[in-house]
């Protein structure tokens, strides 16, 4: 059974950065791509980044609110993926997910079945 552990959540000011971990473990993971989603309380979640399989050789995506700001990768000697937040803002603040589907990217969140505890980001001075 796939599972997926957030971690790297905090207390950061406007400007500053922070970098989530989401580890992963399961199995058929070379099939897997792996994406950050948000949410505030009362809010669907809103895509934030997807890594794509490392066989497709794509691009990340990013939802347009983090762009520029935030990067997705993996260290697969850790199964590990990350998100780097750089430049945060005080809309930036939210719980953080990060969730798994097979073959192909996409940010909206009907198409991830499973869901872990997620880790709080705020971004506050």
């Amino acid at each position: 059974q796939l599972q997926l552990v957030e971690s790297g959540g905090g207390l950061v000011q406007p400007g500053g950065s922070l970098r989530l971990s989401c580890e992963v473990s399961g199995p058929n993971l070379d099939w897997k791509v792996i994406t950050w989603f948000r949410q505030l309380p009362g809010r669907s979640r809103e895509g934030v980044a997807c890594l794509p399989r490392e066989r497709d050789s794509n691009s990340p995506s990013y939802g347009d609110a983090v762009t520029g700001r935030f990067t997705i990768s993996r260290d697969n000697t850790k199964n590990t993926v990350y998100l780097q937040m750089n430049y945060l803002q005080t809309d930036d603040t939210a719980v953080y997910y990060c969730t798994a589907r097979n073959y192909y990217c996409s940010l909206s969140e009907y198409d991830y079945p499973n869901w872990g505890q997620g880790t709080q980001v705020t971004v506050s001075s």
